[in-house]
């Protein structure tokens, strides 16, 4: 970039190099944040297991919740989804932050009756869990659902 050139997204924001994989950088990346993308939502189909040290740990069965296309010319489709709990993946992930970062949900999931946790990331981007108000909620693929913050030093 030379000094002539405007400052993009990325050269306002700390986070922007490590994060890959977004789907269109003006729009996801601010001043605060960068806001991350649903690639997929799964729904728990058998329970997984904790316990105190690990040994019976087991990962629970995700079911992918497929798409409806509303038009048959549209490329992407709408995720359909009653009340419940679900799991939903990023289409982003991490490159090596240096920082702490938070994952939380962006204002227009939560003001839908949607939520997802706020959980502090370091290496990668966890699947999250998805709650659901029970009138439902319908998601397009590649939507907005979370903003990933910087939150400081690593520990």
């Amino acid at each position: 970039m030379s000094a002539d050139d405007p400052p993009t997204n990325a050269d306002r924001n700390p986070i922007a190099d490590v994060v890959d994989n977004l789907i269109y950088e003006p729009t996801q990346v601010h001043e605060h944040g960068i806001d991350l993308t649903a690639s997929a939502i799964y729904e728990v189909t058998a329970p997984g297991r904790l316990d105190f040290g690990g040994d019976e740990l087991a990962d629970a069965d995700l079911a992918p919740v497929d798409t409806e296309l509303r038009n048959p010319d549209d490329e992407f489709g709408w995720w359909s989804l009653e009340g419940g709990q679900y799991v939903i993946q990023h289409n982003e992930f991490l490159t090596d932050p240096e920082m702490a970062l938070l994952l939380q949900p962006r204002n227009e999931l939560l003001a839908r009756g949607g939520s997802h946790p706020s959980v502090q990331v370091g290496s990668h981007l966890p699947l999250v869990p998805l709650t659901v108000p029970d009138g439902g909620l319908e998601i397009k693929e590649n939507a907005r659902v979370s903003t990933l913050v910087p939150l400081g030093e690593k520990a």
